[in-house]
């Protein structure tokens, strides 16, 4: 068992990474070149108006700043000094984005990764048509299970009793299809022969898991990590049905109320979103090196 682990792994993703050059090539990589800058200049010109005078966002476009140049630090020195009406300052809402964040990033995947193990190596009847039924979930609009759900939450038999935990429980089960197909997908596609050999050797299925599937579904997880941590993390609706009160407001509400019930401190906006973009920034440079390999694994088999 110990040899078959210390073995080191074969690279899963050659065949797709030398179909995805061959299709691209030089003409292809243009495109794509071209496509990222224009998909950038909204960013970049969101970034100048941060920095700039509220008189000057008001009246003219982002690109006049490069012929009537104006800097100022206001507008994020208003976002981070901010209190709000419950007078609760900044720092609290991003610090209550990050204990919904987190929670509801790792239980989903957590679930999907032993759910997608058992629908990929552990053989038991109605397999194929429980997957086809989790992905089917997938249709299922967000807004269809708010009030069910909030029913659930909030029966007299619920173990729930309101706050953070039902936030983790509705994103971790909004986000288990798409979790449970993209990681059953890469599970399915790891060699059969390192599975057969470590349950030849008396490995259990626990073990194999564990110690075989996990290390070698970290792309996957991975790619899993960034859709769900972004998601959780500028999700607005979800936080506000189920939050249970403006204790538990996340930096989305934090940023509906700075820009005002009629829109007109959008110059606030501005800054905001570059302080909310910050985490998520971290977390997708931190991953994107698996991501690629995590969506395109089981795709192409050679």
């Amino acid at each position: 068992m110990d040899a078959i682990i210390s073995t080191p792994a074969k690279d899963l993703t050659p065949v797709s990474a030398k179909l995805t050059k061959r299709l691209i090539g030089r003409p292809g990589r243009i495109v794509v070149w071209v496509m990222a800058v224009v998909w950038t200049i909204p960013t970049f010109g969101l970034l100048i108006s941060s920095f700039r005078p509220e008189e000057k966002i008001k009246t003219t476009g982002w690109w006049s700043f490069f012929s009537n140049p104006g800097v100022t630090g206001k507008n994020y020195s208003e976002v981070l000094n901010y209190t709000g009406g419950s007078g609760r300052p900044f720092s609290s809402y991003f610090w209550n984005s990050l204990a919904i964040t987190i929670p509801g990033s790792i239980i989903p995947i957590v679930v999907a990764a032993f759910a997608a193990y058992a629908l990929s190596w552990m053989s038991f009847k109605g397999r194929d048509t429980m997957f086809v039924a989790i992905v089917a979930l997938m249709v299922v609009p967000l807004q269809m299970c708010l009030i069910p759900l909030l029913k659930f939450f909030t029966s007299d038999w619920s173990p729930l009793s309101g706050g953070v935990p039902q936030i983790w429980i509705a994103h971790a089960i909004f986000a288990m299809p798409l979790a449970i197909f993209l990681m059953r997908n890469f599970i399915s596609s790891l060699p059969s022969e390192v599975i057969e050999a470590a349950r030849v050797d008396g490995a259990t299925h626990m073990t194999i898991f564990a110690r075989i599937v996990m290390p070698l579904s970290v792309p996957a997880i991975a790619s899993i990590a960034i859709f769900q941590f972004l998601w959780v993390w500028n999700d607005l609706l979800v936080a506000k049905v189920f939050g249970g009160g403006s204790k538990n407001a996340p930096m989305t509400s934090a940023l509906v109320d700075m820009v005002g019930t009629k829109g007109s401190e959008w110059q606030l906006l501005t800054a905001g979103a570059f302080v909310s973009m910050m985490v998520p920034l971290i977390v997708f440079l931190s991953l994107q090196r698996y991501f690629v390999r995590g969506l395109l694994a089981g795709s192409v088999k050679g």
